[in-house]
């Protein structure tokens, strides 16, 4: 259990890894008080299962090697549920690991559930059990104590027996390709490269109209680089609720915006306050075509209710015929806009549209139906309408 905390044993350590066919990686971070995730611990397991921890925090220690292993092409990188972890390599290099394979969107095709947590695969296909009593540590005080350090390994002790059967799984079953789409999507960098001015996207803002939302492009896109100057979190410098009511309101002074609920006097009359006063008056400035369109919630397309129904009968009977978890094939809010006409969804692309996409579109213009026969659904073609064109 001893701890990589210098760099001769980091770059030797790195050099070794770097030789096998796939390295097993998990992080510890801290983000409760910052913008940006703190990494504060990096565990490491070769292909015989030997681990590994380095110490971020360490004093002058440099992840130079760290960051040459993730981004040696020729090295597989296997993590479970990567997309917070891909957050934080991306925030240390400026890129993202590659190749990339990550073992809960493996098992989740591979028929282990909507789930396939870490602990599920532990046991089923490692046959151990882990202690998942030290989750909620706080893991940038040092010392680290033992208990901590067993939970950290433990959380890639058994990933490379888990990887290994999955991957075995994969090819055997001809589903190799569908996995790496996925990879493919989750290593896109835009995912992990935000800008500021459309941060405001992620305000739910149903009902504001296109006068407010200019406005609240402006002062979410302020709050955006002022959180990341200071690195604490947005929500802490102004929670959404008070963004959306300085947007509605548009205090034009100093003495009005700190009477907004959420923002006090010494803020409204300080620099963040001169901030958000300039981002109104950019925002009421943006001429009317300009300005950004109330976003379509796709829940409140005009489709019909049983339709979307048939639809979620389909994918689970599709889903339950292939063993692939339904919430990686299609969302509800995808079904929706299926029902209502459209085609560009992700469930209609790649391996989705081979397994579900395709007879969903069929069922939607009503050439395939569905029945029960001997307590099973059933499906089966039906007449062409009129104006149907196979998609295919």
């Amino acid at each position: 259990m001893d701890i990589i905390t210098d760099n001769n044993s980091l770059k030797e350590l790195c050099q070794k890894l770097n030789k096998d066919p796939f390295v097993c990686i998990d992080t510890e971070f801290m983000r409760e008080g910052t913008y940006w995730p703190r990494l504060c611990l990096i565990q490491l397991a070769d292909p015989q299962g030997n681990t590994f921890v380095v110490d971020p925090l360490a004093t002058n220690i440099d992840l130079g090697p760290f960051c040459s292993l993730l981004t040696n092409e020729s090295l597989q990188k296997v993590l479970h549920a990567a997309r917070q972890d891909m957050e934080i390599f991306f925030h240390l290099m400026g890129s993202v690991p590659k190749p990339l394979f990550d073992t809960q969107i493996a098992a989740m095709v591979c028929g282990f559930g909507e789930a396939a947590s870490y602990e599920t695969l532990v046991r089923k296909l490692a046959g151990a059990q882990i202690d998942k009593s030290s989750r909620f540590s706080d893991w940038s005080k040092r010392p680290l104590e033992k208990r901590q350090l067993s939970y950290a390994l433990s959380d890639v002790a058994h990933l490379p027996e888990i990887y290994k059967k999955l991957h075995t799984t994969l090819t055997g079953t001809g589903r190799s390709s569908w996995v790496q789409e996925e990879m493919d999507a989750l290593c896109n960098s835009n995912l992990y490269a935000a800008e500021p001015k459309d941060a405001w996207k992620k305000i739910k803002s149903r009902g504001a109209g296109a006068r407010t939302l200019a406005v609240l492009r402006e002062l979410a896109m302020v709050r955006e680089i002022s959180a990341r100057r200071h690195n604490i979190p947005r929500q802490r410098l102004l929670k959404d609720a008070s963004l959306l009511e300085v947007a509605s309101a548009c205090p034009r002074n100093e003495t009005q915006l700190s009477r907004i609920r959420g923002l006090s006097e010494g803020t409204a009359r300080g620099k963040l306050g001169s901030e958000i006063l300039n981002a109104i008056t950019r925002g009421l400035n943006i001429p009317q075509e300009e300005r950004p369109r109330p976003q379509n919630h796709k829940e409140n397309l005009p489709v019909s209710a049983p339709v979307v129904d048939l639809l979620k009968v389909l994918l689970k009977t599709k889903c339950e015929q292939h063993g692939v978890a339904q919430k990686l094939v299609a969302k509800n809010s995808e079904l929706i806009q299926i029902a209502a006409g459209h085609d560009t969804v992700p469930a209609l692309k790649g391996w989705r549209y081979h397994i579900f996409g395709s007879d969903a579109l069929k069922l939607r213009d009503g050439i395939l139906s569905l029945s029960i026969n001997n307590g099973e659904v059933s499906m089966s073609p039906c007449d062409s309408p009129v104006g149907w064109e196979n998609n295919s």
